[in-house]
């Protein structure tokens, strides 16, 4: 099967199309985040790689979901290319997105032969992480079973789809500022139970250092001016030695006198100061304009 192929600054394909034009990174408006800054949103058409299958029910034509590289992530292949994440609440959805749902040989033993599997859309858009994926990124270090802490999760639109990949046996701890927004996420969390909503300032970590263990990852998408210390504190409370960070910049909100690539280039020289390595970076286009995320490890192993 023919894989799509992704340039060094974001993906190609199908799935989601923005309201005007594509192509483009859109400036948009949208819900505050972290401390309140607008988040953006993209303009253009999103796509992926896929990588077992089964078959979509419902109207139209049909669907194959195929598993993509990065564990807990999904492809529907059908009229168009969707990413998608395996529905931690079958029959719940979190913002309006589309729910696909699947039919698998049953295990062995099963009465039925047959069993159902339910799928949610993820869209690019509404989701910087989804964005980094159908950008390319190599890895994500969000998998089945991890440990996740997420900073910025506003209403929990990219939290939730987390919460799916990690599964029953992972943990999110989603913090969010925004007492409106947290409102929302407390909302998602009482459904998914594999979500721990800490509606708090992710500047103070110590303030919920009682709730929250080791974790393997620091996702982060709080669009503030110091968020690179922002991950460092809380990086240097919560995560393991060796383990990973995964930051989306928006530059306009770190300095919006520079051009993006040199603030970006300034956040990393930050975050190699905070024992942060920086191992991956890659813009957001089409999906955010001025949008870059970085992945690396934090306090690396010695080199033998």
């Amino acid at each position: 099967m023919a894989r799509l192929a992704f340039s060094a600054r974001g993906g190609r394909g199908g799935g989601f199309k923005s309201p005007g034009r594509g192509g483009r990174g859109g400036r948009g408006g949208g819900r505050g985040r972290g401390g309140g800054t607008p988040r953006g949103r993209g303009r253009g058409r999103g796509g992926a790689r896929g990588g077992g299958r089964g078959g979509a029910r419902g109207p139209g034509a049909k669907v194959i979901v195929e598993p993509h590289r990065h564990g807990g992530v999904f492809i529907a292949k059908g009229k168009e290319d969707v990413l998608v994440t395996k529905n931690l609440v079958p029959g719940d959805t979190v913002y309006g997105e589309k729910k696909i749902e699947v039919e698998l040989p049953a295990p062995e033993g099963s009465a039925n032969p047959i069993q159902k599997v339910e799928y949610r859309s993820w869209n690019p858009f509404r989701s910087k992480l989804a964005a980094a994926i159908l950008g390319g990124v190599e890895k994500i270090h969000i998998a089945p079973g991890k440990r996740v802490l997420y900073l910025g999760a506003a209403s929990g639109t990219t939290v939730s789809h987390v919460s799916d990949i990690v599964g029953p046996e992972g943990l999110v701890y989603a913090v969010e500022f925004s007492h409106r927004s947290g409102r929302d996420l407390l909302n998602v969390a009482k459904k998914r139970t594999n979500i721990v909503p800490i509606i708090e300032d992710a500047r103070h970590p110590h303030k919920y250092r009682m709730l929250v263990g080791m974790v393997d990852c620091v996702f982060a998408d709080v669009a503030q001016p110091d968020q690179t210390r922002i991950v460092a504190l809380n990086s240097h409370h919560f995560l393991k030695t060796g383990g990973h960070f995964v930051i989306s910049i928006k530059a306009s909100c770190i300095d919006s006198t520079a051009k993006p690539e040199a603030v970006f280039a300034s956040e990393v020289k930050k975050m190699k100061a905070e024992k942060m390595k920086p191992q991956e970076q890659l813009t957001l286009e089409p999906y955010e304009r001025d949008h870059a995320v970085v992945v690396g490890i934090y306090r690396p192993p010695p080199k033998k």
